[in-house]
């Protein structure tokens, strides 16, 4: 089967997400140096694997939505603890020679992996998420978490009572700093009044810092014991911590990527999810799934901001329309970086 290389824009929707993608030109997803072309999607999982309410359980999402509507027999694979980028390469190139066709990276860790092993296997479109790898056969699926954040920030300073507020980030890494950026912009330019405390809970991912619940559950009573009333973690699993550590202090939590208010293994501290930062990890999964299947595989840089609802902020507690003023400051900010007329901060 032949693909077709042209410019093409793809609606997709996950949950409460809709996604509109740009496809830059394409190559062909028919793999020549694979088992088979038509098997249908792969993914990878990041650190923390699936089960984690959050990023790569967005990612599964995607997968089962492409899945189900056209038929594909998928691939789900887990991390290993400790791994080498030798590791991951062997698990992509695995993936490729079977004959997944997209096979995904979910996680800037597979970059590295990610570049050599798409050069070896022209035929087989790949994609990374929340990163970007050159390549004629890759597309970067990249999001403006920062857009997101900024639209947390705006809520903890709406919510908190006590004008202190924290962030606790997984790893000390770009990636999250963007998440870190736009939240306290978003906090500040909503009441200057209001501090902002910061944890990193490592330095690597090799420490845990997306996959240890306990560390996100120290970090957060370290700033709860501060005074901060509203806690918001981008930190893979390990974020559960945080939001068990808000529940248990009656304070509001706001979780990430996923909405975590409707996750079933959270449910026991529902009540105290304010909101989550979304992000359509799963509606960029599917888009990818769904180019290939149509025959105009997405390739290049594919970014997913508020403009086409690739991030956003959840409202399904029914908490977050009682706070004052919250819901009115939420939708002007949002439609003022749509605009342009907010600029959010990346670092």
């Amino acid at each position: 089967m032949r693909r077709i290389s042209k410019l093409t824009r793809v609606a997709v929707g996950v949950a409460s997400l809709g996604l509109v993608a740009t496809a830059c030109g394409g190559t062909s997803g028919d793999s020549g140096d694979s088992d088979s072309n038509d098997k249908g999607v792969a993914i990878a999982y990041d650190v923390g694997g699936k089960g984690d309410q959050s990023f790569n359980d967005a990612a599964y999402a995607g997968l089962t939505k492409a899945k189900d509507e056209f038929g594909y027999k998928t691939a789900d694979i887990e991390p290993t603890e400790g791994e080498t980028d030798a590791d991951k390469e062997q698990r992509l190139a695995s993936l490729a020679k079977q004959g997944y066709n997209p096979v995904i990276g979910v996680g800037f860790a597979y970059g590295p992996a990610m570049k050599a092993v798409a050069a070896k296997y022209p035929k087989t479109t790949f994609g990374i998420v929340d990163s970007v790898v050159e390549g004629k056969n890759v597309a970067s699926l990249v999001f403006a978490e920062e857009q997101a954040s900024y639209l947390a920030g705006v809520a903890a300073a709406k919510a908190t009572k006590t004008d202190v507020v924290g962030f606790v980030g997984g790893v000390d890494v770009p990636l999250i700093h963007k998440f870190e950026a736009g939240y306290k912009q978003g906090v500040q330019d909503t009441n200057s009044k209001v501090k902002v405390l910061s944890q990193y809970l490592t330095q690597t991912a090799e420490e845990g810092g997306f996959s240890s619940p306990d560390k996100g559950k120290a970090a957060a009573e370290g700033q709860i014991e501060k005074k901060a009333d509203v806690l918001y973690a981008a930190a893979g699993l390990s974020g559960q911590g945080v939001i068990e550590a808000a529940a248990k202090a009656k304070v509001w939590a706001i979780g990430v990527d996923s909405d975590q208010y409707k996750q079933a293994a959270l449910a026991p501290y529902k009540n105290y999810i304010l909101t989550s930062a979304l992000k359509d990890v799963g509606g960029a999964v599917y888009a990818l799934a769904k180019s290939v299947n149509d025959d105009k595989p997405l390739s290049g840089t594919q970014t997913f901001d508020l403009k086409v609802n690739g991030v956003g902020l959840s409202e399904s507690n029914p908490e977050f329309a009682k706070v004052a003023g919250l819901q009115d400051a939420v939708n002007k900010a949002k439609q003022e970086i749509i605009d342009g007329k907010i600029k959010v901060n990346t670092e």
